[in-house]
């Protein structure tokens, strides 16, 4: 991210309401076309599918301890993983 200079960009009376409430501090103004996470690249389905095979993988019996290996994971976030996936189903049978 590169960093624009206010006084190139913005109207003086502006700036200077701006600074009554950041004077001298760097702020950062969200985009208006604000996109979902993961919407550009395929990093949202590669962890919700990678998510779904330790979940299956757990119910199929195997250890935590194992898919944290085999994952690459430690064993909180796998069990953080497999509580999520536990939440989801039951609010989807909730659902149906």
């Amino acid at each position: 991210m590169s960093y624009l200079k206010a006084e190139d960009i913005l109207p003086k009376e502006l700036i200077e309401t701006i600074q009554q409430y950041v004077n001298g501090q760097t702020i950062y103004i969200p985009s208006v076309e604000k996109q979902e996470w993961g919407s550009n690249t395929d990093t949202k389905q590669f962890l919700k599918d990678r998510n779904m095979q330790i979940y299956n993988q757990y119910q199929e019996g195997k250890a935590t301890s194992k898919l944290a290996v085999d994952f690459s994971l430690s064993v909180k976030s796998i069990q953080r993983i497999i509580h999520n996936m536990k939440t989801l189903e039951g609010y989807c049978e909730s659902r149906a």
